[in-house]
Order: structure tokens, then sequence, then C-alpha cells
């Protein structure tokens, strides 16, 4: 990665290029060192489809397994898994931008850039900063996770064990991946042995909402503190639109879902449902014994999924709450989207619709695809296609089952999701330049 960075500008590849290829690396490296005797535990060669699938789930931070990670990886291959996670979760250009800063490579205006499409920043000022926060924020948030964990693991394993699985869960919480290593306790069993525990089940919940509410975000509340005025517009509509879709989905699992749990069982379970649709990938309660219209509201809180610049994926806050906006000021019958006495502009309104017309097309093409290759009901496959474009990782329980063609659509799908429509986009066709001459308008009807 580092060597592209450096030969850019005589091969001429495009900041967009640079991050697609650098993920195409990573999970390529991971699929290699995963497929080594010393990855699993029996000490045996794991397929290259397998190795694949899991190194493409946990780069993209999205959580989906075909090998239960507790018990098929070994330490090492675990480990691989969660190095995995951590670039994939920070950007593998955040980590190549601060390889070569410590290194003392010179930093130009190109690399400054790409990290500035990679993490969807507003400018490209301040990048090597921004760089810097990133991993400083990223490693002591983590480092204060696995310490509130620690108890917690350390009384239910020892010591040892505990500190590993406290290390591992705060990570892959933080990143959003949704990876796990309770397989101890059950295969491919989240943190349902957890459910009761409010304790463990907050510190996870606070661990995801930090990791996907964005840095951009964390740095506007680290400058600002509590002078919300302060913020910038996206800033605010990442605090609030984030507030009301865990609070209004949590209402709606808690009237609708888990009737027979104790009250306090009941309230952590319809808050933690709500935190980890949206790109997590844990859950702790039994997912396939939810009813049909709680299946759907996740499925669009897993296709909205974090906020921009963050461990997440999904379309985005941001995203949703511009087409929300945009929807009212038709409404409304006014000329400009607004928001916190600010205007949105055009490019961003439309991008939103862009983005959205993307997910939309391929989360249902893909369900189609999956429910008639392996003839499983539609709302089972939506909600598989729907965890693997937003990179969340909750599944009904069919992902083991799947063929590789599945396999192969959904590694695509959470490929997308996590590197963003835009940039594949962007990668692929060239800038066509401003255009210098219009077209003559016309008015058609909509609606």
């Amino acid at each position: 990665m580092i060597q592209i960075f450096k030969r850019n500008k005589r091969r001429n590849i495009t900041s967009f290029q640079v991050i697609i290829i650098s993920f195409l690396g990573l999970i390529l490296a991971g699929s290699l060192l995963l497929m080594l005797p010393i990855s699993s535990r029996q000490g045996e060669f794991t397929s290259f489809p397998d190795a694949l699938f899991t190194a493409t789930s946990a780069t993209c931070v999205t959580g989906l397994i075909v090998k239960d990670t507790a018990t098929y990886w070994s330490v090492f291959g675990q480990i691989v898994i969660l190095s995995l996670i951590q670039i994939g979760g920070m950007g593998v250009i955040t980590i190549g931008l601060a390889v070569m800063r410590v290194s003392g490579m010179k930093i130009g205006l190109w690399h400054r850039s790409t990290m500035q499409s990679s993490i969807s920043a507003p400018h490209v000022g301040g990048m090597v900063r921004f760089t810097g926060f990133i991993l400083k924020m990223s490693l002591i948030v983590e480092a204060i996770g696995a310490a509130l964990l620690f108890p917690v693991f350390c009384m239910d394993f020892g010591v040892v064990k505990g500190l590993w699985l406290s290390v591992f869960h705060s990570i892959s919480a933080f990143c959003n991946a949704g990876f796990d290593l309770m397989g101890v306790r059950g295969q491919f069993s989240s943190l349902t042995s957890y459910g009761g525990n409010s304790y463990l089940c907050s510190v996870i919940m606070l661990l995801i909402v930090a990791g996907g509410i964005g840095f951009m975000v964390w740095n506007d509340i680290k400058t600002h503190k509590f002078r919300l005025k302060k913020y910038t517009l996206q800033s605010k509509i990442v605090l609030l639109t984030s507030l009301l879709l865990i609070v209004l989905p949590a209402i709606f699992f808690f009237i609708n879902e888990f009737p027979g749990l104790p009250l306090h069982e009941r309230i952590t379970g319809s808050l933690f449902q709500s935190v980890t649709t949206r790109t997590a990938g844990f859950n702790s309660l039994d997912l396939t014994k939810m009813n049909e219209s709680g299946i759907s509201v996740m499925v669009i809180l897993m296709l909205i999924g974090g906020s921009p610049g963050s461990t997440a994926g999904g379309m985005k806050t941001v995203t949703f709450a511009v087409l929300f906006l945009s929807a009212i000021t038709v409404f409304r019958r006014k000329k400009d989207v607004q928001c916190f006495k600010r205007r949105i502009s055009e490019d961003t309104v439309r991008s939103a619709g862009v983005v959205f017309f993307m997910y939309l097309v391929l989360f249902f093409a893909s369900g189609i695809i999956i429910s008639r290759a392996e003839n499983l009901p539609m709302l089972t496959c939506l909600f598989e296609t729907g965890s693997a474009i937003g990179t969340v990782g909750l599944t009904l329980g069919i992902t083991t089952k799947l063929s590789m063609l599945s396999k192969v659509i959904l590694m695509m799908l959470m490929f997308f999701g996590r590197v963003g429509g835009l940039t594949l986009i962007y990668a692929a066709l060239p800038s066509s330049g401003s255009d210098k001459s219009r077209q003559p308008l016309e008015n058609i009807s909509i609606g």
C-alpha cells in the first residue's frame, strides 16, 4: 500500500482506486494467512473460499461468518481476524498514512486528498493531525472498553483468557464488526449467553455507539465540548439522527418483542437490538424468535447503518437524514433543503439520492437471487443481504448453509458496503469534467 502511495503520480492512480486496491490487498493477505494450518485449531488448511469469506467479513467489519470464530480458529487465526477488524475499522488508508508519518516519509497533498476521500472529510486541511487523532482515540476507547469488560470475562474465564476476550470484544464492538468468541458456550451464539447481563450489554452498546458516530463528530466534541451551537452541521445531524434511531426502534422492540422476559432484560434487549442492528452485528437475544414486523424494522436499520467517517457501514445516518429533509422540503413546497438554520447543497441531496438508489437496488436484487438460488423465504434472504451491504453481521442462521454463489454475492455486498458505492463508481468511471454547455430545460410530471 505504501508503494502505491509512493508511485501514484507515475501510475496516475486516483484516490478512489487506491482505497479499493488497499482494501482488496488487505483481504487477500488476510485470506492467505487464514488458510495456513497454524490459523485453525485442528492444524489443517482452510479452504480458500472460507478463508476469503472470513477475511472479507473481518476487513469490511461485518461479522458474517462461515466458521465459528471461537471453536474453529486458533489463537493465531483469531489474532489475524482481530488485526483485519482493527485495520478495516480505522481504515486502511489511515493506517498507511500513520506508517508513513512514523517512518518519516513525506506526506504530500495527494496523500492527504486520499485520506480525505477515505473518511469522507469535508476538506483536505489538517489530515495528518486528524489521522493521529483517529489512532489515539481508537486505542484509548478500546483500552477503556477492555478494562470495563475484564471483570465479567475474568470471573467467567480466568485472568488470561478473560483479558483476551475483553480486548477482542472491545475492538470488535468499537469497530462495529460483530465478531465474538462466545462460541465456546454454543457455536454461532454471539452474546446470547449474556443477554441478561445489563452491565456487559451496556458497555458493548457504548462501544458500538462510540465507533458508529464518526471520528469527525468526536473531533467536534473534543474541540467544542458541550457548546453544541459551535458543532458543524454534520455533527448536529449525526447526533440527532443517531439518538432518534436508537430510541424510537427500542420503543418499538419493547412494545412488540420479547414479551416473556423480565422487565430489565426486556429494556436492555430492546436497546441492544436497536443499537447493534446499525452495523455492529452482535445479538443478545435469539433473532429467530422475533416476528416479521421486528425483522423488517431491523432490515431498515441495517441499511441505514452508522455515520460518515466512522467504523460503521450502511448508507449512513446523514444520507437518511438528507433524504428525509428533502421530502419535508417538497411537502412544504420550499426551494432549499434546510436544517439547523443552514442550507444543504443540491449536490449533497443528489448524492444522497444516488447512494439510496444503489443500496436499494443491490439489496433487493441480491435478496431475490439468493432466495431463488437457495429456495429460502424472501424476508430471510433480505435480512441476510441487508446485513451484508450494511456491514452488520446479523443473520437468521442461513450463512453457513448457503451455496458458493450466494456467498460470493454476500462478499461483494460487504465490500460495497464498507468501501462505499460512490467510491467504487468514481474509481471505475473517469471524471467527465465540468459541463461547458447545458441542454434545454423541459418539465416532466412526478408522482
